[in-house]
């Protein structure tokens, strides 16, 4: 049943995020107000208090992929749209940022921008950044995707598709939806294959980047490349 004083519940919420912002709400306060518009006539605090404690996070529960959002009582397909609109606005504002800038200056950016896509991705995904002379971003592609601890790279398929884009540089991301973003000899393996069969063709390998939950390491910064 309807809680009688949602409406002056959901009132006084929106006066405090006015007067405060997003840092007046707790999570699950911001996570209720998220799902205002799409749920007009529940109590939304028992689904947002019940998303952070299955997903652990606000982060995470934006992220959290469509079937499993599913399992959440109350949770419609408009409310889910509704939180993956936001997850997928995120991600974008971020990527924006980066697109007249040259990446190795805006470095923190670039990390930002791959966590906010991949670090909650309950599967493997391989992307390249493919970056001009003047290290601007020509593309951003998720060359694979697999399963939850696995993900088939073609190094050759790399260069092909940067040699396409005119690239002269590459940035390499995955992510381990295990959490942990120690490489595996596999990886390190596969870095070193894209590196030698790009050298010879003048495209340059600038970094590697492993995106693990709410942590990263970078292959440059470990001195693999």
């Amino acid at each position: 049943m309807t809680d009688p004083d949602h409406k002056g519940h959901r009132q006084r919420l929106r006066e405090r995020f006015r007067n405060t912002g997003e840092q007046g709400l707790a999570d699950y306060e911001l996570l209720e107000f998220l799902l205002f518009s799409a749920l007009p006539r529940q109590d939304t605090k028992p689904i947002a208090k019940a998303l952070l404690q299955r997903f652990g996070s606000f982060s995470a529960a934006l992220a959290a992929p469509r079937e499993r959002l599913k399992e959440i009582k109350g949770l419609s397909d408009i409310s889910i749209d509704s939180l993956q609109a936001v997850h997928a606005a995120v991600a974008r504002y971020h990527r924006a940022e980066l697109n007249e800038r040259r990446l190795l200056d805006s470095w923190s950016k670039v990390i930002d921008y791959l966590q906010a896509s991949m670090e909650h991705s309950s599967i493997e995904q391989f992307r390249v950044l493919f970056l001009d002379k003047k290290n601007g971003l020509l593309a951003d592609e998720v060359q694979q995707t697999g399963t939850v601890d696995h993900t088939p790279v073609y190094p050759r398929e790399v260069i092909r598709r940067a040699l396409e884009l005119s690239a002269t540089a590459l940035i390499l991301v995955h992510n381990h939806p295990s959490g942990d973003p120690t490489p595996s000899r596999a990886d390190i393996q596969m870095t070193q294959k894209i590196i030698d069969i790009a050298r010879p063709l003048g495209i340059e390998v600038h970094d590697h980047v492993i995106v693990g939950l709410r942590t990263n390491v970078s292959f440059r910064g470990l001195q693999l490349i």
